[in-house]
């Protein structure tokens, strides 16, 4: 008997006749499977008075729905060995569960149950935002967060994207029962969800286990009109003298996810900031002893992006941190990466690739982020190819387009002491 290898993708797409969608992969080697139900919202979409919403109705759904208590709900899965979770991200909130082949039936019922009956009981939800509001008291006690959060409101600033996913303290509070069931219809509409699951699997069946499930789901109203956001460039510098350290992100504006230059933009990251052996990391830790942890990382999204570097240093050293990765984005530009980097940056994003897709749960997620972002699929073949087409050209002139001077914003947060930052610090 010759099994299906499991680098040849065996990708099927079906879309119900209200609207949503669903993508399966079968892989037969396995014995899992995992689902997701995926909505298009997330802290882009809301607006004022809903900051935070997605996260709150998140987080509500698990407090019980017209089938189940939110005891049964956390047995279900539980009781056959199985994982369940959920998140929201700026532009999307996932419902997940990863469970035995021969659980693949009880796991859509749950997941179904989660997103189509929902109760919001008021006794749930005033209890649901002190769990929250204490949610937003153990990130702002992460400086890392505190930083990031600043660097993106204000990166972003007066756009949805700029918003945090928690929402505020304020926000939060004011959120009632029929606010919550307002914006639930307006975004858990068909058009809007997708379903995906990957694992040993047979497409049809997961179409009519769907379809059994969500084939009376109607769309109800228009989803809130979205617009792009243009990025900023400020100077920050916040003053918190409680902290032993000054925490600093930089950043420029990157390519929307499904670019055509993305690749070459990966490798630009994994070259700058993206391991031990990228040049932030080389220059800034190991070589001038400056700081503990210094990396760079991308935020994309479906229609503009975010180049970011962090690094945490004293209050003596953080002007000399700031020069120091000027420094790295001006010799970027100026000349080509080696051809040694450039070998290892290939290397070490297949070898992430290829590791990242080896579960069932990756591959769910995966194949969501292409339906999504990219409407199509990609083999894995193709996707290592297009790693090891990219050409020092091209990564040169993605640095020569957004590491300018005009581009760059920059927060820090911590014990600043006499420390200033002026435009003229980030001339690159």
């Amino acid at each position: 008997m010759v099994l299906a290898s499991p680098h040849v993708r065996e990708i099927e797409r079906a879309t119900l006749p209200n609207g949503l969608r669903i993508v399966t992969e079968a892989m037969p080697y396995v014995r899992s499977v995992s689902l997701g139900v995926w909505v298009g919202t997330g802290s882009r979409m809301e607006r004022g008075a809903e900051n935070g919403i997605s996260h709150f109705i998140e987080h509500m759904v698990f407090k019980g729905t017209k089938h189940r208590s939110a005891e049964e709900i956390a047995r279900s899965v539980d009781s056959v060995g199985g994982g369940l979770d959920a998140f929201t991200s700026k532009e999307l909130v996932s419902y997940n569960t990863k469970v035995l082949d021969e659980h693949l039936p009880l796991a859509l019922d749950i997941l179904a149950d989660l997103a189509l009956n929902p109760l919001f009981r008021e006794s749930d939800i005033e209890k649901e935002k002190s769990v929250i509001l204490e949610e937003i008291k153990m990130e702002a006690d992460q400086p890392e967060f505190v930083l990031h959060e600043t660097f993106i409101s204000n990166f972003w600033k007066g756009h949805g994207l700029g918003k945090p996913i928690l929402g505020t303290r304020e926000t939060v509070k004011k959120f009632g029962r029929q606010m919550l069931f307002d914006y639930y219809d307006r975004v858990y509409t068909p058009r809007n969800i997708l379903v995906t699951a990957a694992g040993n699997l047979d497409h049809d069946n997961i179409v009519n286990l769907v379809r059994d499930k969500f084939t009376d789901l109607r769309e109800r109203n228009n989803l809130p009109i979205d617009s792009r956001p243009a990025s900023h460039a400020p100077i920050i510098l916040k003053k918190k003298d409680s902290l032993e350290q000054v925490h600093i992100a930089i950043g420029v504006p990157a390519y929307p996810l499904a670019h055509e230059l993305r690749f070459p933009l990966y490798i630009l990251n994994t070259v700058l900031g993206g391991g031990m052996s990228s040049r932030l990391f080389q220059n800034i830790r190991e070589k001038q002893g400056l700081a503990y942890a210094v990396y760079s990382e991308l935020n994309l999204f479906s229609d503009t992006g975010c180049f970011t570097i962090y690094a945490g240093t004293g209050a003596e050293t953080a002007k000399q941190v700031v020069s120091s990765v000027i420094h790295e984005f001006r010799a970027l530009k100026d000349e080509f990466i080696s051809e040694e980097e450039l070998r290892r940056a290939k290397d070490h994003l297949k070898g992430s690739l290829m590791l990242s897709l080896e579960s069932t749960s990756s591959r769910m997620s995966n194949l969501a982020r292409q339906e999504l972002y990219f409407d199509r699929f990609m083999t894995l073949d193709e996707m290592l190819e297009s790693i090891e087409s990219v050409t020092r050209e091209e990564v040169q002139m993605i640095a020569q387009e957004f590491f300018s001077t005009e581009n760059i914003a920059l927060a820090m947060l911590g014990r600043l002491g006499e420390t200033q930052i002026s435009r003229d610090d980030l001339i690159c």
